[in-house]
C-alpha cells in the first residue's frame, strides 16, 4: 500500500482519491482551506524534455476560459522529484462509476452530456491545447453537470510504440485511444479528442468501450486495424448511433468537429422534447450524488470531533471578546446594571440571562435580576461550567453568566485564539 504524503507542494493532503498508470490523485487543501485535487505524477514517466513540455502546457492551461466543463488548472511543479499538478476539486462520481453502478444513460441524457462536453473541449482547443486522455474515468458527474478532469496531462501522456510496450502503462486507456495515437503516427490533433469523447459517450450509452479484449495487446490490435469496426451494440438505430460511429471513425479526417457534435446533440435533445437547459438539469438529477463524494463526509471521526470542539471553544471565546470590545456588561458582573424593559426576544445581556439561565420569562418578572426568588435561592453550578444541551444561540452567554465574581485579566482575543489554534493544529497535519 502506498504511503499518503502529508503535503504536496503547499497543499495539505487529506486522503487518496484514486490511482492510475500516471500516478496518484489526492484530495488536499490549500493554506486557506480550499479543496483541490492534486495529482502526484510518477517520476519515471518524465524525462527532461517532457518536464519542459509539461511546464509550458501547464502555463497555457491557465488561459482556458469560457467554460465550466473543465476542472480549472491551479498550480504545478514539473521539476519536483515527483512532479505534481493541482486542479480544481469537482465533487461527484466519475461517469465510469455511475454507469457501472446504475446502468447506461438514456439517449437524451447522453446527448446532453455530449453537448456539454463538446462545448468544454472547444474552449480547450481554442487556446491550442488538447486533452489526449479522454475516458469515462476522466469525466466527473458533478452538481453543475459533467466536468473533464486530468486536463493538462496531455503533455506527458503521448503514447507511441515506446510507451505501449511498457507493461502496465496503458491498460485501461488503450480502449479509449484513437488509432493514430495507438500507432504513433503523426502529431496529436483535435480529432483525437473527438474520438476520445466518442468513447466516453459510447460508454455512457451502452456500458462498454468501442474495442475490448483480453489484455492490452488484443485491444491494441483491434484499435489499429482499419477493418475492425467499433462495437456499437446496445445503441438503438438512429442519430445517436450515427453520430458515435462518425466520432469513432478510424480516419481522423472523417470525424466531425466539436461544433458539429454539439449541434447534433442539441438536435437530439429537441427531438426528445427537451431544451438544452432542461436536458442538463435532467442529467444532473440522474447522475449527481453528493453524499458519495463530499469531502467533509469522508473525514475520519477523530477529525470531525476535533473540528466540532474547535468550533465550540472558539465560538464561545470570540462571542465573549466581542462583548468586551464594545464595553457591554458581562453576564457574571455583580455591578452590571439591568436593562429596563428587557424581554426574552430583545437584544442585550438581560434578555440572554432570562432565556439562558432561567428559561422563558413570565410576564411581569422583575427586570433587575431576571430570576424569581425561588430560582435565586437555588445554588448555581461551579464557575466555568457549561451546558452541552443548551442551544447554539445561548451556549456562550449561558456559560458566562454561570461564572461568579468579577473580571480576571485576560489575553487579547487574537492572542488567545491564535495560541489555541497553534496547539490544536500541532496535534496532526490533517487539519
Amino acid at each position: 500500500m502506498n504511503m499518503i504524503p502529508e503535503r504536496i507542494g503547499r497543499y495539505v493532503v487529506v486522503r487518496e482519491l484514486g490511482t492510475g498508470g500516471m500516478g496518484e490523485v489526492f484530495l488536499a487543501y490549500s493554506p486557506a482551506g480550499a479543496p483541490v485535487a492534486v495529482k502526484l505524477i510518477r517520476g519515471d514517466r518524465l524525462d527532461p524534455h517532457a518536464r519542459q513540455r509539461f511546464e509550458r502546457e501547464a502555463l497555457i492551461a491557465r488561459t482556458v476560459s469560457g467554460t465550466d466543463r473543465v476542472a480549472r488548472f491551479l498550480d504545478a511543479d514539473p521539476y519536483a522529484d515527483r512532479p505534481w499538478m493541482a486542479m480544481e476539486y469537482v465533487p461527484g462520481g466519475t461517469l465510469l462509476e455511475g454507469v457501472d453502478e446504475h446502468g447506461p444513460l438514456p439517449p437524451a441524457l447522453v446527448a446532453s452530456a455530449g453537448a456539454l462536453l463538446a462545448e468544454g473541449l472547444s474552449a480547450v482547443h481554442a487556446v491550442g491545447l488538447l486533452h489526449r486522455d479522454l475516458k469515462p474515468q476522466n469525466v466527473i458527474m458533478g452538481e453543475g453537470g459533467p466536468s473533464i478532469i486530468d486536463f493538462g496531462l496531455g503533455a506527458i501522456t503521448e503514447a507511441g510504440h515506446a510507451t505501449l510496450t511498457r507493461s502496465g502503462v496503458v491498460i485501461g486507456t488503450i480502449r479509449c485511444m484513437p488509432p493514430e495515437q495507438a500507432l504513433g503516427e503523426g502529431d496529436p490533433s483535435p480529432a483525437g479528442d473527438v474520438y476520445g469523447l466518442g468513447t466516453v459517450l459510447l460508454y455512457a450509452a451502452s456500458g462498454h468501450y468501442p474495442y475490448d479484449g483480453n489484455g492490452w495487446e488484443a485491444v491494441h490490435r483491434k484499435v489499429v486495424l482499419r477493418e475492425t469496426a467499433p462495437d456499437l451494440s446496445g445503441l438503438p438505430a438512429g442519430p445517436l448511433h450515427d453520430l458515435l460511429a462518425a466520432m469513432l471513425a478510424h480516419d481522423p479526417h472523417a470525424r466531425p468537429g466539436l461544433e458539429e457534435v454539439g449541434e447534433i446533440c442539441a438536435t437530439l435533445l429537441r427531438d426528445a422534447g427537451l431544451s438544452p437547459a432542461l436536458g442538463r438539469r435532467a442529467l444532473i438529477t440522474r447522475t449527481f450524488r453528493p453524499a458519495e463524494t463530499a469531502p467533509e463526509e469522508r473525514m475520519t471521526p477523530s477529525i470531525e470531533e476535533r473540528l466540532r470542539r474547535l468550533e465550540e471553544q472558539f465560538g464561545a471565546r470570540l462571542d465573549e471578546d466581542a462583548l468586551d470590545a464594545v464595553g457591554a456588561p458581562r453576564s457574571g458582573d455583580a455591578d452590571a446594571p439591568a436593562e429596563p424593559g428587557a424581554s426574552s426576544g430583545a437584544h442585550g445581556s438581560g434578555s440572554h440571562r432570562s432565556r439562558a439561565a432561567d428559561g422563558p420569562g413570565e410576564p411581569g418578572a422583575p427586570a433587575a435580576s431576571g430570576r424569581s426568588p425561588e430560582q435565586a435561592a437555588q445554588p448555581g453550578p461551579a464557575a466555568g461550567t457549561t451546558h452541552p444541551e443548551t442551544d447554539d444561540s445561548t451556549t456562550a452567554t449561558g456559560a458566562r453568566q454561570l461564572t461568579g465574581g468579577g473580571h480576571k485579566a485576560r489575553l487579547p482575543a487574537s492572542r488567545r485564539v491564535a495560541d489555541e489554534l497553534r496547539a490544536a493544529y500541532a496535534t496532526g497535519p490533517q487539519l
